[in-house]
């Protein structure tokens, strides 16, 4: 759970309308806590999903699960336990 206090994904405005199915978990129904601080503004959440798509794109050198596998890395390194 975050220090910061996030709206649940049921209170987002209409503002979230369209950005609402594209960031939550087909699997669980929800939207992961690194999103829902996002929606604190509507841009900002756009921004980072734009972000994110881009950056998990497999390339010829480096695929997805390598990617997933590096965050993961990464977040532990940075104690971060989402």
């Amino acid at each position: 759970m975050p220090w910061i206090e996030a709206p649940h994904e049921d209170d987002w405005g209409p503002e979230f309308d369209e950005l609402k199915p594209q960031v939550t978990d087909p699997k669980y129904d929800r939207v992961d806590w690194i999103l829902r601080i996002h929606a604190l503004d509507a841009g900002s959440l756009s921004a980072h999903d734009i972000l994110y798509r881009q950056t998990m794109k497999g390339t010829k050198s480096l695929r997805k699960v390598d990617r997933e596998m590096i965050a993961v890395v990464v977040s532990q390194i940075n104690d971060c336990h989402y």
